[in-house]
């Protein structure tokens, strides 16, 4: 089909691409602390929150996009691990707090620096000026993107 222009199939399937292949880096890094993405994501969205380190089930699930259903056997396995822990609400006795436990903090922690250290190690090829153009267009695409979902 000569008349199609296909320039935006390349640029899509390049960032579908990139992204494969950083998921791998990503992944390799956080395996090495005996993590998947998923326990990461949550290990560090919990320490994201400050101290005490604890949030809702569903401030949890709602930041991470995942379901209900989803979050409850997350924290399950997180729980089982030793990484979290479960307590009750005191604004809320039918509910309970997830919150980081000692050893789940340390883990994390050391975790999140090595993943950013890696994150550093895969862009830097591109330069300072490189990264912060890729940054700008990046965002004036997730913005479009955004508005369109909402619409």
């Amino acid at each position: 089909m000569p008349a199609l222009d296909v320039g935006p199939m390349g640029v899509i399937g390049r960032l579908k691409r990139c992204a494969a292949l950083m998921g791998r880096r990503l992944d390799a890094t956080f395996e090495e602390f005996g993590l998947s993405n998923w326990e990461f994501d949550v290990l560090a969205t919990l320490r994201r929150s400050g101290a005490p380190h604890q949030l809702a089930p569903t401030a949890l699930f709602s930041q991470l996009m995942v379901t209900s259903g989803t979050m409850t056997h997350r924290l399950q396995r997180l729980e089982a691990q030793g990484w979290v822990s479960r307590a009750p609400n005191p604004a809320d006795a039918r509910s309970l707090l997830v919150q980081l436990s000692p050893a789940g903090r340390e883990l994390i922690e050391r975790a999140v620096t090595a993943h950013v250290e890696n994150e550093k190690n895969i862009i830097a090829p591109l330069g300072a000026e490189g990264t912060a153009e890729l940054d700008a267009q990046l965002r004036k695409l997730l913005a479009m993107l955004e508005a369109m979902q909402e619409s």
